[in-house]
């Protein structure tokens, strides 16, 4: 037991902690708040406060637990919705009310409620950390997959109704209940981690087509305040090919957090039907809460994340954002008095994230079953001051993650969403995933693709020209370019989110989509050479209904494949009609 001798902010001093260690969890002043050791000299240590510490003064007394931090994993975590340090919001409106009283201590699971356990290992069985011994039914979408906490043999597993707390299984001499705890600063451990091959399918036709990501990847989504960078991370956990998904508001505005907690339970997830809070765990710490439980959110997620992962669940992991993280790492960094590094960041600013980003991967689990393999994909939005991506924060974040995905003001004050600027966007995973894409897709996938950003790029040089003396001053073919690439942006580029059919693209159609596109401008390129007038080309027919391609169907793709044969038809009665 020690006591408080000095308090700054979040930050306060306890002397008298003998036997401490760095990182233990402790309960400070005589409302126990909640705290974490972050320094440590002889007897003294230097503790961040997960809670508001306005009124605690020196000589109050600091409890050491001797426990790291640490996050509850049982049955229960879906459809649930957490602060910063797993407290879940739920049970703290019921207990303080809309205003989180200080020292309240909630469980993070439901110590009470009994899940039917059917076991899958039985009496006699040799199993490894990691092994499946038996399954909940979680929610009516996913099944929880108990694994075993250590090496042994079952003496005894148990069939039927148990909390989380009750033991379920006997291995060598010691009973074991559902629930774990895991550290969450230390990364849960896998047997091999893969090379990145095979594309998160998210419908998003910029994305999926033009700056893929990786099964297991990671991406950043920096832009300037209403650039759309929340909708699109909606998109990405509604749409994108994972089984689960945590969501971690870290330090967003008060409204935008209440739009992710009003908006995500009435989502319905379009694979089952069902709500996407059926497979969804929210942490929310707005930035009105203290910053020190805003740089712990960011562990307890990817935590989480990661205990279904070994489960053998694709999992996508949203950050919004990276930028109000960091920030509190450079607050609880100025009041330690530590030396600051480049805009006052500290330097193990790079260091930090990398150590997140790290945590991404595709795997295969910890067991004996070498064919069960889980993945995590780590989506971080960052909030650039003033949408300027040279600071500090998305600098470093570019340095490890392999997607940009840069979000432009100008192009989502032109209402063209999603407002990803394809001149400054990329993705490094492409040539990793040539193979998939020639295997699943076709083999003209890649080609059609660096076709069409060099009409993209051939555009954004005409612009120069063209705001001198505009459009109609250009030679016809440098029309036809501008035309082929407004084609891109229009059918093929902008998505709505919110309308039925367009809100999602499978790969095959996106394919087809572009290679409409790109057919007709590769026929009115031919038909140009042969004299035929320009204006004539643009008002064929199958033009306006190029335009209107995006409202095709899934179930309705024929009609694309039709498309592409109207294209030659039309423009072979061109060819006909000029002999």
């Amino acid at each position: 037991m020690g006591s408080l001798i000095k308090i700054s902010g979040p930050v306060v001093v306890a002397d008298g902690m003998r036997g401490a260690k760095m990182y233990d969890v402790v309960k400070v002043g005589d409302e126990k708040l909640t705290g974490e050791i972050i320094r440590l000299s002889g007897d003294t240590a230097t503790i961040q406060v997960y809670e508001d510490t306005a009124g605690i003064k020196p000589g109050e007394p600091v409890e050491n637990t001797g426990m790291p931090l640490s996050v509850e994993l049982a049955p229960g975590l879906l459809k649930s919705i957490y602060d910063g340090i797993q407290r879940p919001l739920e049970v703290l409106v019921q207990q303080s009310g809309s205003f989180i009283g200080r020292g309240i201590v909630a469980m993070p699971l439901d110590r009470k409620k009994k899940w039917d356990f059917e076991p899958k290992a039985k009496k006699g069985d040799t199993v490894k950390r990691g092994d499946i011994l038996g399954t909940v039914q979680e929610t009516s979408v996913i099944e929880h997959r108990i694994m075993a906490q250590v090496d042994g043999k079952v003496e005894d597993i148990k069939k039927g109704k148990f909390n989380i707390t009750e033991p379920i299984v006997k291995i060598s001499g010691v009973e074991y209940p559902m629930l774990q705890t895991c550290h969450v600063r230390k990364a849960r451990e896998y047997v091999r981690k893969f090379d990145p091959n095979i594309p998160l399918i998210t419908g998003q036709r910029i994305v999926d087509m033009f700056f893929p990501i990786a099964k297991g990847g990671s991406a950043c989504i920096p832009g300037p305040f209403g650039s759309g960078k929340t909708v699109m991370q909606h998109q990405l956990a509604k749409w994108s090919d994972t089984q689960i998904v945590v969501y971690i508001g870290c330090g967003e505005r008060g409204n935008e957090m209440t739009e992710v907690l009003t908006e995500f339970p009435h989502l319905e997830d379009p694979k089952t039907k069902k709500p996407l809070m059926e497979r969804t765990v929210l942490i929310a710490n707005t930035s009105n809460m203290p910053v020190a439980a805003r740089e712990a959110s960011i562990y307890t997620g990817i935590t989480i994340a990661e205990y279904y992962r070994d489960m053998g669940y694709d999992v996508s992991l949203m950050a919004d954002s990276t930028s109000r993280w960091a920030e509190a790492m450079r607050e609880i960094g100025g009041r330690l008095e530590e030396m600051p590094g480049e805009e006052g960041y500290p330097a193990y600013l790079a260091r930090r994230l990398a150590e997140f980003y790290e945590r991404a991967g595709r795997v295969t689990c910890l067991g004996t079953d070498s064919k069960r393999m889980g993945s995590i994909t780590i989506i971080g939005a960052v909030s650039p001051p003033g949408g300027d991506i040279s600071e500090p924060v998305s600098q470093n974040t570019l340095r490890v993650t392999k997607v940009f995905l840069a979000l432009d003001a100008s192009l989502a004050n032109r209402r063209h969403f999603p407002s990803i600027h394809w001149l400054t966007s990329y993705s490094l995973y492409t040539e990793n995933l040539r193979n998939w894409y020639v295997n699943n897709i076709s083999a003209e996938w890649l080609d059609l693709r660096t076709k069409a950003m060099a009409l993209l790029q051939k555009e954004a040089e005409l612009q120069e020209v063209v705001q001198l003396v505009g459009p109609d001053a250009l030679p016809e073919k440098e029309q036809l370019v501008l035309n082929a690439a407004r084609m891109i942006r229009e059918d093929f580029l902008q998505q709505s989110a919110y309308h039925e059919v367009d809100t999602y693209t499978s790969m095959e159609k996106q394919y087809l989509m572009l290679k409409i596109i790109l057919r007709f401008d590769e026929r009115a390129h031919g038909a140009l050479d042969l004299g035929v007038n320009l204006k004539r080309l643009l008002d064929l027919p199958v033009k306006d209904k190029i335009g209107r391609m995006k409202e095709i169907k899934e179930s309705e793709l024929a009609k694309l494949k039709e498309l592409l044969k109207e294209i030659d038809h039309e423009f072979d009665s061109l060819k006909a009609g000029m002999r």
